[in-house]
């Protein structure tokens, strides 16, 4: 199983979950032309997505929803069914999606019916959580030791609280139902990472309160001071405009 990452911030938000016999599609909250073209460099094109999972109803996660039909389409029950129907996903519950399983996760974040996924193939396990204030401890004991993480990095406290955003925007963001900070997304890798964790990708970075480069410093200063497996982890971060692809086994 291997992931492309068409885009991840504030901006849009989708990623593509694949093998040889099935993708999966992860948010759509970029255009039609950037899904089309991320599809064709893995040589698949906009028909070969066989499901569209979507984490919470806020646009930059759905706002191009409309490009596949209501049928492919699951979610945990949100205000997406205000616009469409879909195929309600519950909580914790697990799912075979032909030769990809997935177990829905729980994550807090202040919109209704929020997740996140743990996805399982013959080869690899991959987590995926963006847009939540803290994970749960149902959630973080599921995705113990697990091949691939992408995790929401979304902002350096220091640099949100010297921003120009509003004190009400930096209490939401700070809260228990905002966004991960670089250190505490650090501290939860380092509880569930193990032996078998080969990489770990920092998403939904801030563009105003958060860099790459001191995203990714931070996490790895944290992780490996806490847990000495990380040593031989990959840590990247995903992009906003840029797409990122892992297609290791």
């Amino acid at each position: 199983m291997h992931f492309l990452n068409i885009g991840s911030g504030s901006k849009g938000n989708s990623t593509i979950i694949y093998n040889e016999e099935t993708t999966i599609l992860v948010d759509v909250g970029v255009s039609r032309r950037r899904i089309v073209s991320a599809l064709k460099t893995i040589n698949k094109k906009l028909s070969d997505v066989q499901y569209v999972l979507i984490t919470h109803a806020h646009s930059d996660h759905i706002s191009n929803i409309d490009i596949f039909p209501s049928n492919i389409v699951y979610s945990v029950e949100n205000e997406l069914r205000n616009h469409m129907d879909f195929n309600i996903l519950e909580h914790f519950k697990e799912y075979r999606l032909n030769t990809i399983s997935v177990i829905v996760l729980l994550t807090s974040h202040d919109v209704k019916g929020s997740c996140g996924f743990l996805f399982k193939d013959n080869k690899n396990e991959l987590v995926y959580i963006t847009d939540t204030g803290f994970i749960p401890l149902k959630t973080l004991n599921i995705i113990q030791n697990k091949d691939i993480y992408i995790i929401e990095g979304n902002h350096d406290i220091n640099m949100l609280l010297e921003s120009r955003r509003t004190n009400q925007l930096k209490e939401r963001i700070l809260s228990s139902v905002g966004h991960l900070s670089n250190d505490l997304c650090a501290q939860y890798l380092a509880e569930v990472i193990g032996d078998k964790t080969k990489a770990i990708f920092l998403a939904h970075l801030s563009e105003e309160c958060n860099l790459d480069g001191i995203a990714i410093d931070t996490v790895y200063s944290i992780v490996t001071s806490k847990n000495k497996r990380a040593k031989h982890i990959v840590f990247d971060a995903l992009k906003q405009n840029e797409a990122t692809i892992y297609d290791q086994d």
